[in-house]
């Protein structure tokens, strides 16, 4: 059994404790609502910088470009612009169509054995239906929250909360994006614990974030809909952190530093856990490079000058051997 999960459940848990005793009963709100996201903040910018420009300087010799269509050949062959693409502006589609729209995941397949063992292959769109749901429901959470970091509030944070809370049911209405990224994260977690070939290679390091992540929709949702707070103290917070004149309003409460801490959490792992495919995937050379090498030859650069022992050399030096064996030689006598 694969329990990784339970030591990352209950780091978050430790987290939480943390966070909610320290503010409630300690009275840290100065540390864990100014000097715990600046540090945070200062992590995640340097650590992702590190990793882009480490990235960066990785040299590939090779044209290793991941193709699953008709390579660019002969002109009466209609090769695969986008699945193999030969020229810059189709691998860019092909970026494009990978990063919005998970298109290689799309066509995932997973490999089952029927009766009479036989290996079957099905079509997998569980997964990236998942996938979808959490991005997209993250990404406009994020906007969503930009609200509270900006005056005057930016049109698109507006029309992203009017389209996201469409659902007009009651006051305070219903943010739709709040519980699709909690149920996508969760549908994650089980794939984990459930699938036996995903749950066998599923570490810590995995768990980790899916339970920060929960923490954090969870307490918006605590916030939002049933343990209220004080939103005009929680923006002023906000703008004093992103103003540099950081101020610490009373009467908050404990569960907006919970969800505050939780945050913070995740954006200092961001940049030393998997979660950092956000930027590594514009130096994927499998995705960003021409399939073109059959039009031209590349050669590695790391290549180290050794000295060739051509064929006419090779003849010169076994020549007699070569006719007293019947090898058929270039060189007549």
């Amino acid at each position: 059994m694969n329990g990784n999960y339970i030591y990352s459940l209950l780091a978050v848990i430790v987290l939480f404790l943390l966070a909610y005793v320290g503010v409630e009963a300690a009275g840290l709100e100065v540390f864990f609502g100014v000097i715990i996201p600046y540090l945070a903040f200062l992590t995640f910018i340097i650590g992702f910088v590190y990793r882009i420009l480490d990235w960066a300087r990785s040299p590939v010799p090779f044209r290793i470009p991941s193709t699953c269509g008709q390579h660019k050949s002969l002109p009466w062959l209609d090769h695969s612009r986008i699945e193999n693409p030969s020229n810059t502006f189709f691998v860019i589609v092909r970026m494009l169509l990978e990063i919005f729209c998970f298109r290689s995941l799309f066509r995932n397949t997973k490999a089952e054995i029927r009766e009479g063992g036989k290996l079957s292959y099905e079509m997998e769109k569980w997964l990236w239906l998942g996938a979808i749901a959490f991005h997209y429901s993250f990404l406009t959470v994020l906007i969503r929250h930009l609200r509270f970091f900006t005056e005057p509030i930016p049109f698109f944070v507006t029309l992203t909360e009017t389209l996201d809370g469409f659902l007009q049911v009651g006051l305070p209405g219903i943010l739709i994006s709040g519980f699709v990224l909690l149920a996508a994260v969760f549908y994650l977690f089980l794939r984990r614990i459930l699938i036996s070939q995903v749950k066998y290679i599923s570490l810590a390091a995995d768990f980790f974030p899916l339970f920060l992540i929960m923490g954090i929709a969870i307490s918006g949702i605590l916030m939002r809909y049933f343990s209220k707070i004080d939103v005009t103290a929680a923006k002023e917070l906000a703008m004093g952190l992103v103003t540099f004149q950081p101020s610490v309003p009373g009467g908050i409460g404990g569960i907006f530093y919970v969800h505050l801490f939780f945050v913070s959490i995740l954006m200092a792992y961001f940049p030393f856990s998997k979660l950092m495919h956000l930027g590594g995937i514009f130096f994927s050379p499998t995705r960003n490079m021409r399939g073109n090498t059959r039009e031209i030859r590349h050669v590695n650069p790391w290549n180290y000058p050794v000295k060739v022992h051509t064929y006419d050399e090779y003849e010169e030096k076994f020549r007699e051997k070569m006719i007293e064996a019947g090898v058929p030689v270039e060189k007549k006598e």
